[in-house]
């Protein structure tokens, strides 16, 4: 499947027919975000089959951005049957990221 890009509208869809959720919230004129991109892609693969990954580009996405009061990018949560299980603010180690989703597994 790889990574999806959801919209606003069609955001808690994807929440309420996945299991596991890991939402990267981010924007092209981010640094950091930048370099979290490939640990991103690497854990959509680990994960392929057991967690869905997103990529919300808030620019684009303003208004689910502000939902989910995402006050600095990037921004990853962890929903678990809808409900948010974890967030990391800041890009840290494919690690952090792997553990929020093993915790909601």
């Amino acid at each position: 499947m790889g990574i999806i890009h959801p919209s606003t509208k069609d955001f808690d869809q994807l929440l309420q027919a996945n299991e596991v959720v890991l939402v990267d919230f981010w924007a092209t004129w981010c640094g950091p975000c930048l370099m979290l991109a490939p640990i991103i892609e690497e854990i959509s693969k680990k994960y392929e089959g057991k967690a869905v990954v997103a990529k919300v580009d808030v620019d684009v996405e303003r208004a689910l951005a502000e939902h989910y009061q995402i006050m600095s990018i990037p921004t990853v949560l962890v929903f678990k049957k809808g409900k948010l299980a974890g967030r990391e603010i800041g890009a840290a180690a494919a690690s952090v990221y792997e553990a929020m989703i093993e915790k909601a597994l």
